[in-house]
């Protein structure tokens, strides 16, 4: 794979795609070219909500199903677009909560069936949800197995290693879908052998030997790198606090 078009064409209608809240960096440019290549019925599962990318693709009529704890523009607001979709009744909404989605997706990390947890029994998300079981005074949520887990990264390298800094629920979704796609800014080679892709960071062995990642975001985008101006790195002491 070459472009994110090239991975838009690899993800099929009708799949369940994984996508990071805004803060932990979407590959927009997947996003868009989902979009252009007019995507249908996609299941968004938000990790563990979703943001711009997964109004854009309701918007543009490529989902029927949210599995999520939120849909949010954060300051810019509530999702017009999921909004409207959802009080028309156009998607299916799974109302899921954050521990539930990370615990879902670290059963499935680890190859089983199901996991417990505690702090979800006594609110209304339990009612709405058949799949969800209290035992013992515990909640076991089944593994969620995403098709496909896409995101964007600062840095890679040719073996598939991807920096997410602290990001975690990155590195869980990559190894709980059944594939990962992953756009980056950078290219770092050697980062492999060393790990070592910037002064004071180690790189995370983030995803199977054989998984893409992708160069081909634009310099500058609306979900735009912390501590970069069109794609280049700033000093942050020099930016008043």
């Amino acid at each position: 794979m070459k472009t994110p078009a090239d991975i838009a064409a690899a993800i099929a209608d009708g799949a369940l795609l994984a996508l990071p809240p805004d803060y932990s960096l979407v590959s927009m440019e997947t996003v868009r070219a989902l979009i252009r290549r007019k995507a249908k019925s996609l299941k968004l599962l938000g990790v563990p909500i979703l943001g711009l990318s997964a109004d854009l693709l309701i918007g543009a009529g490529c989902v029927a199903e949210v599995e999520t704890s939120a849909v949010s523009l954060g300051e810019a607001g509530l999702a017009p677009r999921f909004t409207e979709a959802a009080e028309k009744g156009e998607i299916v909404v799974r109302d899921a909560t954050c521990p539930a989605i990370h615990t879902a997706l670290q059963a499935a990390e680890k190859g089983v069936p199901y996991m417990p947890l505690r702090g979800v029994i006594g609110s209304d998300l339990v009612a709405g949800r058949a799949d969800w079981k209290i035992v013992d005074d515990l909640l076991i949520v089944p593994a969620l197995r995403p098709d496909v887990a896409l995101f964007h990264a600062r840095w890679a390298d040719e073996a598939g290693n991807v920096w997410v800094g602290r990001r975690r629920e990155l590195a869980t979704v990559a190894h709980a879908a059944k594939q990962a796609f992953v756009t980056f800014e950078e290219l770092r080679k050697g980062l492999d052998a060393h790990h070592h892709v910037a002064a004071g960071y180690r790189a995370v062995p983030l995803l199977r030997w054989g998984d893409p990642v992708v160069a081909g975001a634009p310099a500058f985008d609306a979900l735009g790198l912390e501590g970069h101006v069109n794609g280049l790195p700033i000093d942050m002491s020099e930016v008043p606090q």
